[in-house]
């Protein structure tokens, strides 16, 4: 197995770092928190491995991208998977609940705690928006960027497409 490649981006909620294979994207860290990652003594720097990442993502935090369209190449058990991939469906500017996700993959409600460790293990945060989930009660709960990070990616998203909900609009 080849050596990931990474780099660090800068970004509005401090340096980024990314990684992945020669074909995809495996992984974005904060710079803080209980999701933080280090890059390993065997990954290879290489910034031109994320020229497109680094645009979209500069294009996201500039309020210009709702969607991202880059190769991904997350790594998670079959129902993390599918955690993930019901994320991507969320629509920018807009949130869900872990009851809702868990729903929406064929799980019963009592599955909302599965579906919160799955959110927390996902190695793309922001490409895969983990950070649009949010408590039954609409509280911010559970971010591996912390709290504060959570709260900044959604007030990004909200002035760029206001929320219907007015419990949102108030935040």
């Amino acid at each position: 197995m080849k050596a990931l490649r990474y780099c660090h981006m800068q970004s509005p909620i401090g340096p980024l770092l990314l990684a992945g294979g020669d074909e995809a994207l495996r992984v974005v860290s904060f710079p803080s928190g209980h999701g933080a990652r280090r890059p390993k003594p065997e990954w290879i720097e290489d910034a031109t491995a994320f020229r497109e990442t680094i645009r979209q993502l500069g294009e996201y935090f500039a309020g210009e991208r709702t969607r991202f369209e880059l190769p991904l190449e997350p790594r998670g058990n079959e129902f993390q998977l599918r955690v993930w991939q019901a994320l991507r469906q969320i629509p920018y500017g807009e949130t869900a609940t872990y009851g809702e996700i868990a729903t929406a993959i064929g799980e019963p409600l009592s599955a909302s705690r599965a579906v919160g460790s799955a959110n927390g293990a996902n190695p793309l945060p922001i490409v895969i928006p983990c950070h649009r989930v949010i408590g039954a009660g609409g509280a911010l709960v559970g971010f591996g960027g912390g709290l504060a990070t959570k709260k900044f990616l959604l007030d990004l998203e909200f002035r760029v497409c206001p929320p219907k909900d007015t419990l949102f609009a108030l935040m």
